[in-house]
């Protein structure tokens, strides 16, 4: 039996500050849209079921995991990846933080942690330690132990 081809969303979105239209199924992540459709790679597929926070994704200015979020759901939205922090080929203050602090090992969590951060320093921006360990809780990283995480975050809000 042939398989009938599934029906394509027209979503138009704000990503990393450009205008952007895509097609996209109905079932599909945004974190499938933004690594297969949209071709940024930064964001990265760890668990797929919002405990990790390695796909974390600013929509709006707030993270998200974007494993739990349907692409179509970004119609009319402001999205924001690790690849939209840099400005002008200059690495945002967070990530050049995260460089000097060797804030990272093996690099799979570090989008997410990178772009949660953005989001906690955009709402506080001189958190407490205690704040940024709070704010940061929805992401895991297997390699670090985290000090050199929030140390680079601390680092960054100066």
């Amino acid at each position: 039996m042939i398989q009938p081809i599934a029906k394509k969303h027209h979503v138009t979105a704000t990503v990393n500050g450009e205008q952007t239209e895509f097609l996209c199924e109905a079932r599909q992540s945004l974190l499938e849209v933004i690594r297969d459709v949209l071709r940024l790679t930064g964001a990265k597929e760890g668990c797929n079921n919002g405990n990790c926070g390695t796909c974390t994704v600013l929509v709006d200015g707030k993270p998200v995991n974007s494993c739990l979020m349907l692409g179509v759901e970004a119609d009319g939205c402001a999205i924001t990846t690790v690849e939209g922090l840099a400005d002008d080929g200059r690495l945002h203050p967070l990530q050049q933080c995260f460089l000097e602090g060797a804030a990272l090992q093996c690099g799979i969590c570090t989008p997410g942690f990178l772009v949660a951060a953005k989001a906690l320093l955009d709402k506080h921006p001189k958190p407490t330690e205690e704040q940024v360990r709070f704010e940061l809780s929805n992401n895991l990283c297997r390699c670090t132990g985290y000090d050199k995480i929030v140390k680079a975050v601390m680092a960054a809000a100066k």
